[in-house]
């Protein structure tokens, strides 16, 4: 059995000038997150990208673009999140009613009841992570994540050497 590495301490000043070491703490609690959420999603035959795809999908008319968009995806992967979708039974591409040049994603009646079941349980991985949070922290941690992702952390910069994600399957 391989020994697990101990994380560091938000308090242990030793670890980095800040005291603490933002991006293992961030970059750990995802990928833990993300794990989990694809084992849950799998007991209904669905990837968190098919998941996040049939969400944003039922809320609005949405492009195939606009939703790679919002789900964070390349163009490759969303044709292939959608591929799997229609070969389901769960979405369809269709003419868009406001620009007919345009497709969209259509969610059938077998995907939205699929996504309600999804829904429950991408509620229920987040509840239990954020479980290990006190009860009264837990409010002011989701702000202050908010706070982050729609400011500081909102928008990738440019670098000369740009950081790869992690590549998961479709």
């Amino acid at each position: 059995m391989t020994p697990t590495p101990s994380a560091p301490s938000a308090l242990d000043a030793s670890s980095a000038p800040t005291g603490f070491d933002l991006s293992y703490l961030l970059n750990h609690t995802s990928h833990v997150l993300r794990t989990r959420m694809a084992a849950a999603l799998d007991e209904v035959g669905l990837t968190p990208r098919m998941h996040c795809v049939l969400e944003h999908a039922l809320d609005e008319e949405r492009t195939q673009a606009q939703l790679a968009e919002i789900g964070d995806m390349d163009k490759t992967t969303m044709v292939v999140t959608v591929d799997a979708l229609e070969r389901a039974g769960l979405a369809e591409r269709r003419p868009s009613t406001a620009d007919r040049r345009a497709r969209i994603i259509f969610v059938t009646d077998k995907g939205a009841e699929l996504a309600t079941r999804s829904r429950r349980i991408v509620d229920r991985v987040h509840a239990e992570a954020l479980g290990g949070v006190a009860e009264g922290d837990r409010a002011a941690f989701v702000r202050a994540l908010e706070q982050l992702a729609q400011g500081q952390l909102a928008e990738p910069v440019e670098s000369p050497r740009p950081a790869r994600r992690a590549r998961q399957a479709a």
